[in-house]
This record gives structure tokens, C-alpha cells and sequence, in this order.
């Protein structure tokens, strides 16, 4: 069975790896009893934890280093380091490693070209999870250039994929639509600009295919000016030639193919095409991942909140099984009552999810374990919000949707 990955490159909270832990404790305990009695050690790990930036402070910090030895005490978990990250940050973790050796890799694969990187261990990951070759990889970018290292990320992720002879797709959302500009000129970074034609004139050198997309409403907000051609295609002077601006759904048809999708934080779960079903069945499964949504941020701090919801909302009206899960700082959308003056053009979120609430392949839930941390309550008009404890979250997150046809469950922190 191929492994259950989680990829995160962004801070790893205690709160987050708190439930993190949790969910696993369920998936052992209820779903998988038997491999906690033989506790048996698989060499490929059956939960492989992929962490690159500043992820890798969470294996020195005390406080989530408890938990990680918690987690690496469960049946075939196992840690992959960006060795790389690790030294530019002075990270040492040369004393988890004394006590599971078998379980904290650093030393990462080699590419063609005899280079170790972090990137071919996640390539040859999410490599294995398609069959046959040739494959697809993809990236989600939420991020701008430069300001955030994840846009390089992307961009040595794409190059991997194309090593294990990928197609690849780079999906630009919100600031990551900045990734596309044309006439980038960093002086002290990496161009990202020129990094993404290269992997598209690879791509087609090895005979793969490469399509990048931006999202039009946020290309739009953010000065990307456009025009149809008048044969139905929509033309910008702002991007990059490979980077087309096209309308979400457009970008969230990819999403309802069976390729693995990667970002700065996301995982993929493997589901069983028999067996338990879900208690949370959505109402049309087919063949698309379920996409998992986690909402972890402040509603109007930035605009991670309200894109995560809108990419949530064109996912179900896509067909797509979704879900979106209120958690962490997330629950602050779903506490008091929002108000804004009637002229502010500002979106107001619990506006949003009342208009949304039961639309059909959406479901909406309510991390309690958040609300109480934070001495919250939920407003009671958000009863479309369902209420839910970690018992329920792994049940969301390990469960399949009755009838589900697809491998695999897509989850994506916003």
C-alpha cells in the first residue's frame, strides 16, 4: 500500500501537531488495531512525514519534539528531512536520530544529474501513488515570490517530478499568481519567473506535458490585465508565456483528475475502496479525491481564510466531494457575530458560509478542540457549521465517502 504523506513546509504549530497526533492515535486504534499489537516496522512507512523549511524548527522545539516522539512510537511512521534546509538553518537532529534510526531520514536521493535533494524523495512519493507511467504532479502555489520560500519549493518540486518523468501543472492561487509576472529580476534570489519557463521547455524537451494556471480573479485584483482574443481565450501582456490566466473552474478541473497535488502544506490519504464507510457521506461521490479544506488562519487578517472557502465552494460545484474544516485560528470565522457597514465592499465570512450552506458536495465543520483552547463559542446561527471532536476529524480524514471510486483524499491548509 503506498504511504499516507503529509508535506509541510510552513511553522508546525503545537496545536497542530497535537491533533495531527490525535488523528493517527485513531487511525491505529479504531481502523487499525492489529498493526499496534504487532507493531510491525515497514521500510517505506505507512505515514510518511515530509518536512522542509521551517517544519524542520518542530523536531527541535520542545514543545512539538514531545509529540514527535509520541507519533514516531506508532507503527511505520517515518520522518524525511530536507538535509539541505536543515543545514542553512542550523537545525540538528542528530538526537532523534540515535533513537529511531530507522525512522528520521536525512541523507536525501540522488537525481539524474547526482545531486541530492528533498525534492526526488517527495517526487518518488507522490510518483508511486499513479500508475501507469507516465504520471502528472502537481503544485499549488498560495504564495508570492520571494517574500515566501515556498515559491522556490514549487519550483525545484517541478523540476523532480520531470526527473521522474512527470508531466507537471503549477496552479498559481491568490499571491501565487505573482509567481507568473514576467520581467522578474531578483538580485539576491532565485529567479521564479525564469525557473517556470525552464521546467515548461523541459518538460518539453522529454516529451511531457506542462500546463500552468493562474486564477482570474486573483490575477484580476492584483493588476493582471487581460483581453479575449475574440477566439475564446483570454490573453495577458502580464505573464510569463507558459502561465495562462483562466477562471477557477477551469484550474479546479485539474484538481478533479487522480494526480497527486502538492504545496507548501498539504497531505494525501490513502482510501480503501471497501470496507467502513464514512459517517459524514456526501450526497454524489465519484471519481475525483475528496478534497479536505482546513481553514487555519484568521478570517480578515489576510486573505488565506476567504480563498480557502471560495476554492472550497468551486471544488463542490465542480462535482467534487469537499469538505472544509474550521481549525486552528480558523475557528475565529464562526465566533460573535460579523458585522460590516453596509457600503464596505469587504466580504463578511459568516455572510459567505450562510449563502453557501447546503450546497450540494459541501460540508462545513467546527474543530471543537480549537474553540476550546481558546475559551471560544461557536455563534449558534452557524448551525450549518456541524460541530466536531477529533474523533470525528479522523473519521473525516480516514474514512472514505460512501461510493468513492478514487485513491486518494486530497487535504490543504489555508
Amino acid at each position: 500500500m503506498n504511504p499516507h504523506f503529509f508535506l509541510l513546509e510552513g511553522p508546525v504549530s503545537q496545536e497542530r501537531l497535537a491533533w495531527i497526533e490525535e488523528c493517527l492515535k485513531f487511525y491505529f486504534v479504531k481502523l487499525n488495531p492489529g498493526d499496534l499489537l504487532h507493531h510491525a516496522q515497514s521500510h517505506e512507512g505507512m505515514f510518511t512525514f515530509l518536512l522542509t523549511g521551517d517544519a524542520l524548527y518542530s523536531l527541535h522545539d520542545p514543545a512539538t519534539a514531545r509529540i514527535w516522539e509520541i507519533l514516531l512510537a506508532l507503527p511505520s511512521v517515518r520522518i524525511i528531512c530536507d538535509r539541505h534546509e536543515l543545514a542553512l538553518r542550523g537545525v540538528s537532529i542528530e538526537g532523534l536520530k540515535m533513537k529511531h534510526p530507522d525512522q528520521i531520514l536525512d541523507h536525501n536521493r540522488l537525481g539524474i544529474g547526482g545531486q541530492a535533494s528533498f525534492w526526488n524523495d517527495v517526487a518518488r512519493i507522490a510518483r508511486q501513488h499513479e500508475q501507469p507511467v507516465p504520471s502528472t504532479i502537481g503544485y499549488l502555489q498560495l504564495d508570492s515570490p520571494y517574500m515566501h520560500r515556498s515559491s522556490l519549493s514549487a519550483v525545484m518540486c517541478l523540476n523532480a517530478a520531470l526527473e521522474a518523468h512527470a508531466s507537471v501543472e503549477f496552479y498559481a492561487y491568490l499571491d501565487g499568481v505573482h509567481c507568473g509576472h514576467h520581467d522578474q529580476n531578483p538580485t539576491e534570489f532565485d529567479n521564479i519567473g525564469s525557473g517556470l519557463e525552464e521546467i515548461c521547455n523541459k518538460a518539453a524537451k522529454r516529451r511531457l506535458s506542462c500546463q500552468m494556471i493562474a486564477c482570474s480573479r486573483c490575477a484580476a485584483a492584483r493588476g493582471y490585465n487581460t483581453w479575449d482574443d475574440g477566439q475564446g481565450q483570454i490573453v495577458s501582456t502580464c505573464t510569463i508565456k507558459p502561465c495562462r490566466i483562466r477562471n477557477l473552474y477551469e484550474m479546479i478541473d485539474r484538481f478533479a483528475k487522480n494526480h497527486i497535488i502538492l504545496g507548501e502544506n498539504v497531505a494525501s490519504i490513502q482510501m480503501k475502496k471497501e470496507g467502513q464507510p464514512s459517517s459524514f457521506p456526501l450526497e454524489e461521490p465519484g471519481r475525483s479525491p475528496p478534497v479536505t479544506i482546513l481553514i487555519t488562519t484568521t478570517p480578515y487578517g489576510t486573505e488565506r481564510a476567504f480563498g480557502g472557502l471560495s476554492f472550497a465552494i468551486a471544488c463542490a460545484a465542480q462535482g467534487i466531494p469537499t469538505q472544509v474544516i474550521f481549525i486552528e485560528d480558523g475557528v475565529y470565522a464562526l465566533v460573535g457575530n460579523h458585522v460590516q457597514e453596509a457600503d464596505a465592499r469587504l466580504f463578511n465570512l459568516q455572510d459567505v458560509i450562510d449563502a453557501v450552506a447546503g450546497s450540494r458536495n459541501l460540508e462545513l465543520y467546527a474543530f471543537q478542540p480549537s474553540l476550546h483552547q481558546r475559551a471560544l463559542t461557536k455563534n449558534a446561527k452557524m448551525n450549518a457549521v456541524l460541530d466536531i471532536g477529533t474523533t470525528e476529524l479522523g473519521q473525516l480524514l480516514f474514512l472514505p465517502p460512501r461510493g468513492l471510486q478514487s485513491g486518494h483524499r486530497r487535504v490543504i491548509f489555508f
